[in-house]
């Protein structure tokens, strides 16, 4: 029965807990043969990332994790010719330190950035082990998923019900690659688009105004109200270039775009509405 690692980001508060149990879990501890000590400094093999997107005032902060994510079909296991990588029977990749002769081609091969470290003193790559040796000790989770104060991080066997209902619900980091990861998210980052609306000759924020937001690639339709204070969102929005258009009664409707969010968020700013 493998197990899974689920990660919520839209319970994560970035308090920095499961990197920090991380550190306090393997720097200075040899827990042979699943891993040898981590460095204290420059090594996190579960690190957290501060992504803030749009621009000022519409941004959004994402607390991403960064580590290993224990692939079935993981590319580092081929990629080492000394046959130092191993998976599991519960699905947890090691790395074999006693086997390990600091190659480095596993860094090379793994698809996902910087989960996969090469440890200068030791001459080994490392990584996340999921905390394999406490497991082994009779620990249900992983010490990251223990500290975690929010309930963002849910660790146990893909077959478990509870399990099941929340993977239902979440999705692969890269889900273009077949490397069929271990480690699955909930509220991955998805674009936006926002901006506000103000009545020009008033010079006041505008409610209620509806704006619809057309992909000009697929025809996808949607719609937003602006609220009291003529804010308004579009979130979860497929990569693409959409046209907006603002109506309301009583007012001259208006366009903008194509807004392009095939490589960024936008926050188009402030949008003037005339009186008809």
């Amino acid at each position: 029965m493998g197990k899974v690692l689920i990660i919520n980001y839209d319970l994560c508060n970035g308090c920095y807990n499961c990197q920090v149990a991380c550190k306090d879990e393997h720097v200075g501890n040899d827990w042979s043969p699943i891993a040898k000590p981590q460095p204290d400094t420059g090594h996190f093999w579960h690190k957290i990332r501060d992504n803030v997107r749009g621009q000022v005032p519409k941004v959004m902060v994402t607390y991403e994790h960064m580590t290993c994510q224990h692939c079935d079909e993981a590319p580092c296991i081929d990629a080492c010719t000394q046959k130092a990588i191993y998976k599991r029977d519960d699905g947890i990749v090691i790395i074999d330190p006693d086997k390990c002769r600091g190659h480095q081609l596993c860094v090379e091969a793994c698809p996902y950035e910087n989960v996969i470290y090469y440890n200068q003193d030791l001459n080994i790559s490392q990584k996340c082990t999921m905390c394999a040796h406490l497991l082994d000790d009779g620990w249900s989770e992983p010490r990251c998923v223990d500290a975690c104060p929010t309930g963002a991080m849910v660790f146990g066997d893909e077959d478990d019900p509870k399990i099941k209902e929340l993977l239902a619900k979440a999705e692969p980091l890269k889900p273009e690659l077949s490397v069929k990861p271990r480690v699955f998210y909930i509220g991955l980052p998805k674009r936006f688009i926002a901006g506000a609306v103000y009545d020009k000759e008033a010079d006041e924020c505008t409610e209620n105004v509806t704006v619809t937001a057309v992909n000009t690639e697929t025809g996808e339709t949607l719609t937003a109200q602006t609220d009291s204070y003529g804010d308004f969102w579009f979130k979860g929005l497929a990569q693409g270039k959409y046209t907006l258009t603002f109506a309301k009664d009583g007012y001259l409707s208006q366009k903008a775009g194509p807004i392009d969010v095939t490589e960024k968020d936008i926050n188009i700013g402030d949008v003037a509405l005339w009186k008809a």
